[in-house]
């Protein structure tokens, strides 16, 4: 991964409260900020629309009463590798 030098502008109060918390985390605050904007953009592609072929793929199966996708899922592994 390729790192580039940035320089931004914050309140000093703001900046003091940053680099003491920080330090508390034992990290610098380029790590904190990468961290951040990282949790940030991952938040913001889980809300992206659902595509047109999804959107229309959805709903087609339904779940037998009592089993969760993830049984669904381990039985038919099973039946097909015959275990």
């Amino acid at each position: 991964m390729s790192v580039t030098k940035l320089t931004l502008s914050a309140d000093k109060d703001l900046i003091r409260q940053a680099k003491k918390l920080a330090a508390e985390e034992g990290t610098s605050l380029s790590s904190m900020f990468s961290r951040f904007l990282q949790a940030v953009l991952r938040e913001r592609r889980k809300s992206e629309p659902i595509g047109p072929m999804t959107r229309a793929a959805t709903g087609l199966g339904k779940l037998l009463a009592g089993k969760d996708y993830r049984e669904v899922l381990t039985d038919a592994l099973m039946e097909k590798y015959g275990l």
